[in-house]
Parts: C-alpha cells; structure tokens; sequence
C-alpha cells in the first residue's frame, strides 16, 4: 500500500481520506494533490512513487510535468501583456508579429484555440518540438487549415507557441523568462515553463497506462485516416508509447510553453489561488469571459476558452462550481480557480490515463474539496 504525506486543514478530511483511495482503489502510482483558499493551504498532500523502477518515493518537493496545465500559465502572461496595454485581442496578430503573415488572425483566435492552426502541417521530428524558434518558423510560413472542423479546434502544441511568440514580440522576453521574472518570483512559486539544471533530479518519471492511447485523436488509425488529427497529435507522435520523449531532460530544460510546465502542485494551486496579486479584477474577469465556445469535431467534446483558459462546461472537469476556469493535462491533471469561494487547486500525477471521458482520480478529488467548503 502506499503511503501518502501532508496535511489537510480542519473540515477537509474527506479530501485525504479520497486521495487515499486514488492509491488503494483507483491504480494511482505518485501524485500531489493542493489546494489554497484565501491564499491559505488547506491541503497539501502527496504520495507515492515518483519513479517505479528506482523505488523513489514522491517526495514534499517532487516536480511533475503538467503537460496542458501549462496552458493556464501561458494564459496568464498572455493577460500580464493585455493589461499592461502590450497585446489588444481585437488586434490583428500581424500588428505585432509582421511575418505572420496571416491578417485575418487576431489575437483574440490565438488565444481562444480558433486561429485555425491546431497543427503543424509540415513534417517535423520528435526533437525539433524543443525548438521554439523552429516551430515559431514554421507556423509563419504555414497557411490557416481549410479543414471547416478547424474553426474551433484544439490547438495542443501551437497554443504555446503562438501566445509564447506574441509575448516575447511585445516585451523582448521568452515566455519562459516572462513567467519567471513576473509571476513565479512575486509569488515564491517552484514551477518553470523551461526546469533549470539543477532542479532535474526532482521530477517524477512519467508512466503511460497499459490501455494508452485509448483515446480516438491519438490512435495511429485516426492520424492514417485524419490529416488534421495527425497534424495535432501525430506530427510528430508525440505520445507514443514507443517513442515516449516526456522523460527526456532536454525536453524538461526546453520551453514548450503549451505542455512543458513543470512544478509542484502545491505551486499550481498558490498560482490559482494568488491570481489576484498579479492581475486586476477587471482582467481577471476578462480571463473568465468566454472567446469561443463550441463544438471540437476533431476531438469530440465541447470548448469553451476564455483568454488561454478553459472554462466551466456541463463536463464538470474543472469541479462543481460553475465559475471554476483553469485546465487540464494530458493524462489527468487538473489546475484551477473556483473564484466564488477564493480557491486554487492543483492535481498532479504520473501515471497517464485515458481511458475515462472523466478521470475518476481528479473528480473524486474535487468533489471531496467542494464538499468540505460547504461543511
């Protein structure tokens, strides 16, 4: 059985006793669970192994890649740079990066995931996705997908470096430095979109599910059959398990700002939790207000975005509440705010799961939170 640290503030028991059962009833292998509300931890709990075959145990300072979550973190630079008056959704994206090209583009589609680029058209290989100013390049020369079922579509890996390139046009800095110098440090957060040298021996290593990939955009015989699902997730084939890059050093220390944050949970849900020392009540209701919302045909389920973030659907992804925003990572995870009652939560594991539209882990998760606010 493993066993799981922490603590959980008075009233919220029920959280520990479900993060318990993600061990001993729902396969769970390491994982941190976090939440902060008001800006103070009211849970704080990890467990597990953070490596199977060495037998390391998920340690208070384990670090976890959190693939999409990184997402939320890009989204909130992308609003750093809006309310600093340096981006203007209404913009054409050309304004700001001439070589795009592209002038029917605004910064609003970029970030709302209905830019018509939701993947690279032109091959490339694994090792090429650690370099930004290659892929930059290429979405340049790249012409927006014809494909109707692109007009809202899930922009996995091109999120990042579409918002990561407008950022750094407008303030001259990556968009791994931005969030470093004007998020992580105001906030004493351990989290990186690009992981220093020295913090590599902390993170977990990262196991897919014997059923992976169950999902139908990352099965070989949809990218076969699909030119725009293998553009998203088969060029290159980013999680396969044959190939699996995700364990790689060099793809921890590289910024691919759409997937590649790595941090502690605990950090993610301060973020969530502290949004309101970074950004101004009026941006973070624009943050919140929805851009696009619509039916993904390529992935089959609804979006709803607001500025880089997802939002609150009847999926209930995010938790009960329906103010809750955030977003979740491939295999699991889950990040997020529940601003009505002054929440930030964060669910980080390492055993890749998809084969429930609702991973039982993270809902049972949120569920026991939710419920120990309202005792």
């Amino acid at each position: 059985m493993a066993e799981t640290h922490g603590f959980v503030a008075a009233g919220f028991d029920e959280v520990a006793e479900e993060f318990s059962r993600n061990f001993t009833e729902r396969g769970e292998l390491g994982a941190a669970f976090a939440a902060v509300r008001d800006g103070e931890p009211v849970v704080d709990l990890w467990g597990g192994l953070a490596d199977r075959k060495t037998g390391r145990a998920w340690a208070e300072d384990t670090l976890q890649l959190a693939f999409s979550g990184a997402k939320g973190l890009v989204a909130v630079c992308v609003l750093i740079a809006i309310e600093r008056g340096l981006l203007d959704l209404e913009s054409p994206v050309v304004r700001y990066w001439p070589e795009f090209g592209k002038r029917g583009i605004q910064v609003r589609d970029v970030v709302s995931h209905t830019a018509r680029l939701p993947g690279v058209d032109r091959p490339v290989g694994i090792d090429e996705l650690a370099d930004a100013g290659r892929m930059t390049r290429l979405l340049e020369e790249q012409a927006p997908s014809e494909d109707p079922r692109a007009a809202l579509c899930y922009h996995a890996l091109t999120y990042g470096w579409l918002c990561g390139e407008l950022v750094r046009r407008v303030d001259g800095r990556t968009i791994g430095r931005f969030f470093a110098e004007e998020v992580a440090a105001p906030l004493g957060l351990e989290l990186w979109i690009g992981l220093p040298e020295e913090c590599e021996p902390r993170v977990s290593t990262i196991e897919l599910a014997p059923s992976w990939p169950a999902s139908p955009p990352l099965r070989p015989e949809t990218h076969a059959r699909d030119p725009l699902a293998r553009s998203i997730w088969g060029n290159p084939p980013t999680f396969d398990p044959d190939a699996f890059p995700w364990n790689d050093h060099a793809y921890h220390r590289a910024e691919i700002p759409a997937v590649g944050a790595i941090g502690t949970a605990r950090s993610i849900a301060r973020l969530y939790g502290r949004l309101d020392r970074l950004l101004a009540p009026e941006t973070l209701e624009l943050a919140r207000t929805p851009l696009a919302d619509g039916w993904d045909e390529v992935h089959g389920t609804r979006r709803r975005f607001g500025v880089g973030f997802a939002l609150q659907d009847e999926s209930t992804s995010l938790g009960p509440p329906p103010d809750a925003f955030g977003h979740g990572g491939a295999g699991g995870s889950v990040h997020g705010a529940w601003p009505g009652l002054g929440v930030g939560f964060s669910y980080a594991m390492n055993l890749m799961r998809d084969d429930q539209a609702r991973d039982p882990r993270a809902h049972s998760l949120l569920a026991a939170l939710h419920r120990s606010l309202a005792g």
